[in-house]
């Protein structure tokens, strides 16, 4: 339900080894843990509200295989999973969902969330903490994350309801209505406004890493902002009273532009230059916002290529040939180009250097050896084992593993914010708002330039329409599994145009003359225009709020 109904009494997991931990409440019964424990008018240092607030942090999503082992990625179109046995993330790209079976759900977790970061923001002004710059950076923590959950709803549900700052009780009866998608944008550009007067300035120091800071919360107002003027709210839906806008309205590119020109005229931070590190070590001058993991090597033991001995792997993640055809050649022509230089029998030579950062291919260097996806091959030898489904795994996200022979443990944070990001939502927004100029050029040839791309620069008298075009393959290559390419093409509104056309993989057959490359279907996948650019509202919301409306067509 909206609050999971979750009783006052803050018994949470946090709250709990707080009791255990401390001697002065080791003699106090875990069962009579209540809030006054956590907001202790005694406690001046802040330690159990600082641990509540921590417990918030915790409840963002983690993007790494996290619906049934699996990348959100694998439910668009840049990669299918190699489990064959009903992996659920194969609903999201087959119209599988319903209003009791969807894997990427939300709405609990984010109203859990949502709730205890309101419940922060009543009751955290009892606490007598002597800092006060932390007192105040704390409350604008709480108000982002709050607005950060928001957000999840949104782009999942569109309009959800808000409840701003009440609590409600076990007992209370719960009937509140839907906001509509524009009222619910306006809350969360407000809160982020508010939240960014509080919080501390960018970049943090090295004890504040992975909280929100002023930057994180324009991040997540830009791109608020940046969906909110996007095809699919933007002029589309208009008829319907869950969107709230009226009609097209070019000034949202604006707005949305602006909130990003902000973050890149500060100067705070810039584009790291060594691609690997953005994900792999801590304080990149690229992050923005990031939720703090512990080292390990799940990414490798869950996608890593199968058949390592001294480096297991479940290949779990099967990037797609349309993602591998998004990668074009080194000199930043696409493949499709006749000047390109692509060549059809030898397809991975000289590409975007992004692509060997972002997938593993057949003949790709790897601990110490090369990767064999050919049909019967090391990494593809076929049977019932998990392996790759499209001649492909997934190699982002890894650290540099080609000349060793093990895996080591390594960050695994997750990014929810980095500059590159901002750069191509400036560009996008700001060419959609004006067309193509010199500043639009610049920020999407500096990512262009930091991949490596030779010559990096564009055409500058390309039109509008082609500039789109080259802005939108950008973010697919730059930003391949961060759960942005999902997202993106339901507010581009392109979803049913690429989805319905299937997913493929390639077939790699070693002869005595060389290896023959063929396409080959990977999924039939497919998506319903009229109802599935929405998740549905989940049934168990539809039968306790009297006042719920569904989305259109479930």
């Amino acid at each position: 339900m909206i609050m999971e109904k979750h009783r006052i009494l803050f018994v949470f997991i946090t709250a709990l080894l707080i009791v255990s931990s401390c001697r002065k409440y080791e003699d106090v019964p875990v069962e009579t843990v209540t809030k006054d424990y956590i907001w202790d008018t005694k406690d001046s240092n802040g330690i159990y509200a600082s641990q509540y607030l921590f417990s918030v942090y915790a409840d963002l999503p983690d993007g790494q295989n996290r619906i049934s082992r699996d990348f959100l990625d694998a439910g668009s179109d840049d990669a299918v999973t190699s489990q064959t046995v009903a992996a659920p993330i194969t609903l999201l790209a087959t119209n599988g969902i319903s209003i009791f079976n969807n894997p990427d759900d939300a709405w609990t977790k984010s109203y859990t969330g949502i709730r205890k970061a309101t419940n922060f923001l009543n009751n955290f002004h009892q606490v007598p903490l002597k800092n006060t710059y932390e007192k105040r950076s704390w409350f604008g923590e709480a108000r982002i994350l709050r607005a950060f959950f928001y957000f999840e709803l949104l782009k999942r549900y569109g309009g959800v309801p808000i409840l701003g700052d009440s609590l409600l009780d076990l007992e209370d009866k719960i009937d509140i209505p839907r906001s509509s998608f524009a009222s619910c944008v306006n809350f969360i550009v407000k809160e982020c406004d508010r939240a960014k007067d509080s919080l501390r300035d960018d970049p943090v120091t090295d004890g504040n890493y992975g909280r929100f800071s002023k930057d994180g919360a324009q991040a997540l107002k830009a791109r608020v902002l940046l969906y909110a003027a996007s095809p699919l709210y933007n002029g589309g839906n208009t008829g319907d009273s869950l969107n709230g806008y009226s009609a097209y309205d070019a000034g949202r590119w604006k707005l949305a532009a602006d909130a990003a020109k902000e973050i890149i005229d500060e100067g705070h931070y810039s584009l790291q230059q060594n691609f690997v590190d953005i994900f792999t070590i801590q304080r990149s001058q690229e992050i923005i916002f990031a939720k703090n993991n512990t080292r390990g090597k799940t990414i490798e033991s869950q996608n890593g290529p199968i058949n390592f001995s001294t480096a297991p792997g479940s290949g779990n993640t099967s990037p797609t040939q349309e993602l591998v055809n998004a990668f074009g050649m080194k000199n930043g022509l696409p493949i499709t180009d006749p000047n390109s230089g692509y060549d059809s029998t030898h397809p991975y030579v000289d590409r975007d250097p992004r692509f060997n950062y972002t997938i593993l291919y057949n003949g790709a260097p790897w601990l110490s050896t090369q990767i064999q996806t050919f049909n019967g091959g090391v990494n593809r030898p076929g049977g019932s084992v998990t392996q790759t489904q499209t001649g492909y795994y997934m190699r982002k996200f890894m650290p540099d593993y080609e000349n060793v022979t093990s895996y080591e443990d390594h960050y695994h944070d997750w990014i929810y914010f980095r500059y590159a990001g901002v750069l191509l939502g400036y560009a996008e927004a700001q060419n959609e708002y004006s067309g193509p100029s010199d500043d639009v050029f610049n920020a999407v040839e500096s990512v262009r330039q930091r991949a490596g791309l030779d010559p990096y620069t564009l055409d500058h008298s390309i039109s509008k329409d082609s500039l789109r075009t080259i802005i939108r393959n950008e973010r697919r290559k730059e930003l391949a599994f961060e759960e942005q390419r999902f997202w993106d093409i339901r507010r581009w509104k392109i979803a049913g145009e690429v989805y319905n056309k299937g997913l493929h993989g390639i077939s790699i057959t070693k002869t005595a003359d060389g290896l023959l490359y063929n396409v080959m279907p990977a999924l039939n996948s497919a998506f319903d225009e009229s109802k599935m650019y929405f998740y549905p509202i989940p049934n168990t919301e539809m039968v306790s709020n009297s006042k719920m409306r569904q989305n259109p067509g479930w």
